[in-house]
Protein backbone atom coordinates (compact mmCIF):
# COMPACT_ATOMS: atom_id res chain seq x y z
CA UNK A 1 0.00 0.00 0.00
CA UNK A 2 1.17 3.25 -0.99
CA UNK A 3 2.78 5.18 2.06
CA UNK A 4 3.43 8.83 2.96
CA UNK A 5 6.49 9.63 5.06
CA UNK A 6 7.40 12.85 6.33
CA UNK A 7 10.58 14.02 7.90
CA UNK A 8 11.67 17.26 9.68
CA UNK A 9 15.31 18.76 9.55
CA UNK A 10 16.84 18.82 13.11
CA UNK A 11 18.92 21.76 14.88
CA UNK A 12 22.18 19.75 13.37
CA UNK A 13 20.59 19.30 9.51
CA UNK A 14 19.76 15.56 9.98
CA UNK A 15 16.27 14.49 8.82
CA UNK A 16 14.14 13.15 11.55
CA UNK A 17 10.87 11.00 10.34
CA UNK A 18 7.66 12.29 12.03
CA UNK A 19 5.50 8.71 13.22
CA UNK A 20 1.63 9.25 11.78
CA UNK A 21 -1.07 8.04 13.37
CA UNK A 22 -4.49 8.34 13.09
CA UNK A 23 -7.35 10.17 15.08
CA UNK A 24 -9.15 9.69 18.09
CA UNK A 25 -12.34 10.35 17.04
CA UNK A 26 -13.70 9.84 13.22
CA UNK A 27 -15.87 12.82 13.91
CA UNK A 28 -12.69 14.92 14.45
CA UNK A 29 -11.30 14.01 11.15
CA UNK A 30 -14.75 14.74 9.81
CA UNK A 31 -15.22 18.69 10.75
CA UNK A 32 -11.44 19.16 10.10
CA UNK A 33 -11.71 18.16 6.16
CA UNK A 34 -15.44 19.64 6.10
CA UNK A 35 -13.85 23.14 7.49
CA UNK A 36 -11.30 22.89 4.07
CA UNK A 37 -13.31 20.97 1.82
CA UNK A 38 -12.55 22.97 -1.55
CA UNK A 39 -9.13 23.34 -0.37
CA UNK A 40 -8.51 19.99 0.27
CA UNK A 41 -10.58 18.05 -2.54
CA UNK A 42 -11.97 20.43 -4.41
CA UNK A 43 -15.42 19.92 -3.39
CA UNK A 44 -18.08 22.61 -1.89
CA UNK A 45 -19.68 21.93 1.18
CA UNK A 46 -23.36 20.97 0.97
CA UNK A 47 -24.27 19.21 4.64
CA UNK A 48 -23.17 17.36 7.41
CA UNK A 49 -25.00 13.92 8.44
CA UNK A 50 -27.54 13.94 5.93
CA UNK A 51 -30.53 11.70 6.73
CA UNK A 52 -31.36 9.28 3.74
CA UNK A 53 -34.77 8.21 4.57
CA UNK A 54 -36.89 5.37 5.80
CA UNK A 55 -36.03 2.91 2.83
CA UNK A 56 -32.27 3.54 3.25
CA UNK A 57 -32.30 4.41 6.86
CA UNK A 58 -28.47 5.92 6.85
CA UNK A 59 -26.52 8.71 7.57
CA UNK A 60 -24.26 9.98 5.04
CA UNK A 61 -21.61 11.78 6.93
CA UNK A 62 -21.08 14.70 4.47
CA UNK A 63 -22.74 15.59 0.78
CA UNK A 64 -20.91 17.93 -2.15
CA UNK A 65 -20.36 18.95 -5.21
CA UNK A 66 -17.14 18.89 -6.70
CA UNK A 67 -15.44 21.37 -9.35
CA UNK A 68 -16.86 19.52 -12.59
CA UNK A 69 -20.29 19.70 -11.10
CA UNK A 70 -20.80 16.14 -10.12
CA UNK A 71 -22.65 14.99 -6.89
CA UNK A 72 -20.54 13.90 -4.02
CA UNK A 73 -20.58 11.42 -1.24
CA UNK A 74 -17.97 11.09 1.36
CA UNK A 75 -17.71 9.02 4.52
CA UNK A 76 -14.89 8.93 7.00
CA UNK A 77 -13.48 5.75 8.96
CA UNK A 78 -10.81 6.44 11.66
CA UNK A 79 -9.60 3.29 11.32
CA UNK A 80 -10.22 0.85 8.36
CA UNK A 81 -13.37 -0.81 7.72
CA UNK A 82 -13.70 -3.86 5.34
CA UNK A 83 -17.73 -2.52 4.63
CA UNK A 84 -16.89 0.78 3.48
CA UNK A 85 -17.14 -0.42 -0.01
CA UNK A 86 -20.53 -2.22 0.43
CA UNK A 87 -21.85 1.59 2.25
CA UNK A 88 -20.34 3.34 -0.86
CA UNK A 89 -22.79 1.63 -3.75
CA UNK A 90 -25.39 2.05 -0.75
CA UNK A 91 -25.07 5.96 -1.00
CA UNK A 92 -25.00 6.38 -4.55
CA UNK A 93 -27.80 4.00 -5.31
CA UNK A 94 -29.71 6.57 -3.00
CA UNK A 95 -28.11 9.78 -4.43
CA UNK A 96 -29.50 8.49 -7.96
CA UNK A 97 -32.96 7.78 -6.25
CA UNK A 98 -33.01 11.31 -4.60
CA UNK A 99 -31.69 13.53 -7.37
CA UNK A 100 -34.41 16.17 -7.18
CA UNK A 101 -33.66 16.45 -3.42
CA UNK A 102 -30.28 16.78 -3.81
CA UNK A 103 -30.78 19.56 -6.64
CA UNK A 104 -32.63 21.18 -3.68
CA UNK A 105 -30.12 20.67 -1.52
CA UNK A 106 -28.04 22.52 -4.05
CA UNK A 107 -30.41 25.94 -4.56
CA UNK A 108 -30.58 26.15 -0.97
CA UNK A 109 -26.82 26.19 -0.62
CA UNK A 110 -25.08 27.56 -3.65
CA UNK A 111 -27.81 28.97 -5.66
CA UNK A 112 -30.12 28.29 -8.38
CA UNK A 113 -27.90 28.18 -11.34
CA UNK A 114 -24.90 25.91 -9.50
CA UNK A 115 -28.06 23.73 -9.17
CA UNK A 116 -28.47 24.33 -12.89
CA UNK A 117 -25.41 22.75 -13.69
CA UNK A 118 -25.20 19.81 -11.77
CA UNK A 119 -23.86 16.75 -14.01
CA UNK A 120 -25.75 13.16 -12.44
CA UNK A 121 -23.42 10.94 -15.45
CA UNK A 122 -20.96 10.17 -12.65
CA UNK A 123 -21.90 11.03 -9.31
CA UNK A 124 -18.88 10.24 -7.31
CA UNK A 125 -17.85 8.68 -3.55
CA UNK A 126 -15.06 9.89 -1.39
CA UNK A 127 -14.17 7.48 1.08
CA UNK A 128 -11.33 8.77 3.66
CA UNK A 129 -10.01 5.80 6.00
CA UNK A 130 -6.68 5.22 7.70
CA UNK A 131 -6.28 2.61 5.45
CA UNK A 132 -7.80 -0.20 2.94
CA UNK A 133 -7.39 -4.19 2.30
CA UNK A 134 -6.01 -5.19 -0.96
CA UNK A 135 -9.53 -6.48 -1.55
CA UNK A 136 -10.87 -3.08 -1.10
CA UNK A 137 -8.26 -2.10 -3.95
CA UNK A 138 -9.01 -5.07 -6.28
CA UNK A 139 -12.63 -4.53 -6.11
CA UNK A 140 -13.04 -0.61 -6.12
CA UNK A 141 -11.62 -1.18 -9.89
CA UNK A 142 -14.69 -3.74 -10.86
CA UNK A 143 -17.43 -1.44 -9.53
CA UNK A 144 -19.42 0.11 -12.07
CA UNK A 145 -19.50 3.56 -9.57
CA UNK A 146 -17.02 6.54 -9.13
CA UNK A 147 -14.88 5.70 -6.28
CA UNK A 148 -11.74 7.30 -4.90
CA UNK A 149 -10.24 5.48 -1.71
CA UNK A 150 -8.12 8.39 0.18
CA UNK A 151 -5.86 7.23 2.87
CA UNK A 152 -5.02 9.90 5.90
CA UNK A 153 -2.64 10.46 8.49
CA UNK A 154 -1.98 13.11 11.19
CA UNK A 155 1.32 14.09 12.39
CA UNK A 156 2.26 16.00 15.45
CA UNK A 157 1.86 20.11 14.49
CA UNK A 158 -1.33 19.64 13.38
CA UNK A 159 -0.28 18.47 10.17
CA UNK A 160 -3.06 16.42 8.08
CA UNK A 161 -1.82 14.38 4.75
CA UNK A 162 -4.12 12.82 2.30
CA UNK A 163 -3.21 10.03 -0.29
CA UNK A 164 -5.20 8.59 -3.29
CA UNK A 165 -4.58 5.21 -2.92
CA UNK A 166 -6.86 3.96 -5.69
CA UNK A 167 -9.14 5.42 -7.76
CA UNK A 168 -12.13 4.14 -10.01
CA UNK A 169 -13.61 6.12 -12.59
CA UNK A 170 -16.89 4.40 -12.88
CA UNK A 171 -19.06 4.00 -15.57
CA UNK A 172 -21.13 7.72 -17.02
CA UNK A 173 -25.16 6.85 -16.24
CA UNK A 174 -27.86 7.42 -18.64
CA UNK A 175 -29.77 10.27 -17.41
CA UNK A 176 -33.16 10.42 -16.13
CA UNK A 177 -34.79 13.48 -17.52
CA UNK A 178 -35.30 15.57 -20.31
CA UNK A 179 -33.55 18.76 -18.93
CA UNK A 180 -30.33 16.71 -17.91
CA UNK A 181 -30.08 15.08 -21.42
CA UNK A 182 -30.18 18.93 -22.94
CA UNK A 183 -27.32 19.90 -20.64
CA UNK A 184 -25.84 16.46 -20.13
CA UNK A 185 -23.16 16.16 -23.10
CA UNK A 186 -20.18 14.55 -20.85
CA UNK A 187 -17.91 11.85 -22.51
CA UNK A 188 -15.61 10.62 -19.83
CA UNK A 189 -12.60 9.12 -20.39
CA UNK A 190 -9.86 7.22 -18.28
CA UNK A 191 -6.46 8.06 -18.56
CA UNK A 192 -5.49 4.23 -19.12
CA UNK A 193 -5.90 5.09 -22.87
CA UNK A 194 -4.28 8.33 -24.97
CA UNK A 195 -7.51 11.09 -24.80
CA UNK A 196 -6.86 11.89 -28.33
CA UNK A 197 -7.54 8.03 -28.88
CA UNK A 198 -11.13 8.45 -28.25
CA UNK A 199 -13.38 9.53 -31.71
CA UNK A 200 -15.46 11.83 -29.58
CA UNK A 201 -12.61 13.55 -27.90
CA UNK A 202 -10.72 13.61 -31.79
CA UNK A 203 -14.40 15.37 -33.53
CA UNK A 204 -13.63 17.87 -30.54
CA UNK A 205 -10.66 19.06 -31.00
CA UNK A 206 -10.03 21.36 -33.87
CA UNK A 207 -8.55 20.15 -36.32
CA UNK A 208 -5.93 23.02 -36.49
CA UNK A 209 -4.88 22.32 -32.83
CA UNK A 210 -5.09 18.82 -33.20
CA UNK A 211 -1.24 18.66 -33.36
CA UNK A 212 -0.42 21.29 -30.74
CA UNK A 213 -3.29 19.31 -28.49
CA UNK A 214 -1.49 15.43 -28.84
CA UNK A 215 1.71 17.42 -27.10
CA UNK A 216 -0.47 19.14 -24.59
CA UNK A 217 -1.74 15.83 -23.55
CA UNK A 218 1.06 14.24 -23.34
CA UNK A 219 2.84 16.87 -21.08
CA UNK A 220 -0.68 16.70 -19.13
CA UNK A 221 -0.55 12.63 -18.61
CA UNK A 222 3.13 12.50 -17.86
CA UNK A 223 2.94 12.99 -14.20
CA UNK A 224 1.77 9.42 -12.90
CA UNK A 225 -1.95 8.42 -12.15
CA UNK A 226 -3.87 10.89 -13.97
CA UNK A 227 -7.76 10.93 -14.87
CA UNK A 228 -8.61 12.45 -18.18
CA UNK A 229 -12.30 13.66 -18.29
CA UNK A 230 -13.54 15.04 -21.11
CA UNK A 231 -16.83 17.86 -19.81
CA UNK A 232 -19.16 19.85 -21.78
CA UNK A 233 -16.69 23.05 -22.06
CA UNK A 234 -13.38 21.48 -21.14
CA UNK A 235 -11.48 18.52 -20.58
CA UNK A 236 -10.25 17.87 -16.90
CA UNK A 237 -7.36 16.54 -15.74
CA UNK A 238 -7.37 15.54 -12.69
CA UNK A 239 -6.08 13.55 -9.36
CA UNK A 240 -8.22 14.01 -6.37
CA UNK A 241 -9.00 17.39 -7.50
CA UNK A 242 -8.81 19.03 -11.41
CA UNK A 243 -4.54 19.95 -11.40
CA UNK A 244 -5.50 21.55 -15.47
CA UNK A 245 -8.51 21.96 -17.59
CA UNK A 246 -7.95 22.39 -21.22
CA UNK A 247 -10.27 24.58 -23.53
CA UNK A 248 -9.58 25.49 -27.02
CA UNK A 249 -9.82 28.38 -28.85
CA UNK A 250 -9.69 27.70 -33.01
CA UNK A 251 -10.31 31.08 -33.88
CA UNK A 252 -7.05 31.89 -32.58
CA UNK A 253 -5.97 28.91 -32.87
CA UNK A 254 -4.42 28.59 -29.33
CA UNK A 255 -5.32 26.15 -26.57
CA UNK A 256 -5.88 27.30 -22.88
CA UNK A 257 -4.53 25.46 -20.08
CA UNK A 258 -5.93 26.44 -16.89
CA UNK A 259 -3.43 24.92 -14.26
CA UNK A 260 -4.18 24.73 -10.01
CA UNK A 261 -1.75 27.13 -9.02
CA UNK A 262 -1.13 30.08 -7.00
CA UNK A 263 -0.36 32.48 -9.00
CA UNK A 264 1.86 34.72 -6.71
CA UNK A 265 3.90 31.79 -6.88
CA UNK A 266 4.38 32.18 -11.21
CA UNK A 267 6.38 34.83 -12.84
CA UNK A 268 3.84 36.00 -15.40
CA UNK A 269 4.73 36.73 -18.93
CA UNK A 270 2.51 39.06 -20.87
CA UNK A 271 0.43 37.09 -23.80
CA UNK A 272 1.25 33.38 -22.23
CA UNK A 273 0.47 33.51 -18.69
CA UNK A 274 -2.44 35.51 -16.93
CA UNK A 275 -3.65 35.36 -13.06
CA UNK A 276 -7.52 34.75 -13.56
CA UNK A 277 -7.94 34.81 -9.72
CA UNK A 278 -11.81 37.29 -9.63
CA UNK A 279 -11.97 36.30 -13.58
CA UNK A 280 -14.50 33.87 -14.67
CA UNK A 281 -14.07 31.57 -16.88
CA UNK A 282 -14.82 28.14 -17.95
CA UNK A 283 -12.97 25.29 -16.46
CA UNK A 284 -10.81 25.75 -13.06
CA UNK A 285 -7.34 27.09 -12.43
CA UNK A 286 -6.26 30.40 -11.30
CA UNK A 287 -3.15 30.71 -13.78
CA UNK A 288 -3.89 30.51 -17.67
CA UNK A 289 -1.67 29.79 -20.13
CA UNK A 290 -2.07 30.82 -23.21
CA UNK A 291 -0.16 28.49 -26.04
CA UNK A 292 0.20 28.60 -29.96
CA UNK A 293 3.00 26.31 -31.16
CA UNK A 294 5.43 23.79 -29.56
CA UNK A 295 7.61 26.63 -28.01
CA UNK A 296 4.71 27.74 -25.85
CA UNK A 297 4.41 23.84 -24.34
CA UNK A 298 8.11 23.67 -23.84
CA UNK A 299 7.69 27.11 -21.81
CA UNK A 300 4.58 26.19 -19.99
CA UNK A 301 6.23 22.58 -19.01
CA UNK A 302 8.07 23.79 -15.99
CA UNK A 303 4.63 24.60 -14.91
CA UNK A 304 2.99 21.93 -15.66
CA UNK A 305 5.43 19.89 -13.36
CA UNK A 306 5.14 22.59 -10.68
CA UNK A 307 0.84 22.00 -10.47
CA UNK A 308 1.28 17.90 -10.77
CA UNK A 309 4.30 17.88 -8.13
CA UNK A 310 1.64 19.87 -5.87
CA UNK A 311 -1.54 17.80 -6.46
Amino acid sequence: MAELMLFRQDADGRDIELPGSTVALEVELQRRVEASLEAMLGIRFLASEYATGPWHRGRIDTLGLDENGSPVVIEFKKGSDSGVLSQAVSYLTWLRSAQHEFEALVRRVLGVEVADSIGWRRPRMVCIAAGFSQHDRVAVQRLPERIDLVRYRVFEGGLLSLLLVDSSPGFPSAVSSRRNRERETVVDIAAAAPVTSSPAVASLVPECLRDLYAEVDDALTAWGEVEVALLRHYIAYRRLVNVASVIFRPKHEAILVYLRLDPGSVVLEEGFSRDMRGIGHLGTGDVELRLVSADDLERATPLIRKAFEAA
